[in-house]
């Protein structure tokens, strides 16, 4: 593997099911806000245009929310790794990473750090299967590479 190679890994089956349910929201808070008109029931007030606006904007930012869940990504070369999960982002070179782990039944590939701290990379989760499982052969042949 040459030195100067680059590698970069995002999930794929969240991507698919993050866009489908974030547009379903959207959608149903659409058709939702279409009922509201008329009495609130009480007799006290009614809803209004800006009553199905704001029903609106919600799925809006309930679908933005949904679509947070394909931001991550793993991007690493002969020096570092860099990881960018659901919340929060991480840097780190590699004489700083102890070992790449991917066990049996967990959801996604951790880094194991020196002093027995460890980082999620969500960006190689399980349910993507044999792509998964070539991001994180590729991080190990790097990080191998880059640590004697």
């Amino acid at each position: 593997m040459s030195t100067q190679q680059q590698v970069e890994f995002r999930p794929k089956r969240i991507r698919w099911v993050a866009g489908i349910c974030a547009a379903a929201v959207v959608i149903l808070f659409t058709a939702l806000s279409f009922g509201l008109h008329g009495s609130t029931g009480d007799g006290f007030g009614q809803f209004e245009r800006g009553d199905q606006s704001a029903m609106i904007g919600l799925g809006v930012l309930a679908g933005l929310g949904i679509l947070a869940f394909t931001r991550p990504r793993v991007k690493a070369d002969a020096s570092h790794v860099q990881i960018r999960n659901v919340l929060g982002n991480y840097d780190l070179p590699w004489a700083a990473v102890k070992a790449v782990r991917f066990d049996r039944n967990s959801a996604w590939a951790m880094l194991e750090l020196h002093g027995d701290e460890t980082v999620s990379v969500h960006a190689l989760q399980a349910a993507d299967k044999d792509y998964a499982v070539q991001g994180v052969r590729a991080l190990r042949a790097l990080h191998s590479a880059a640590t004697p």
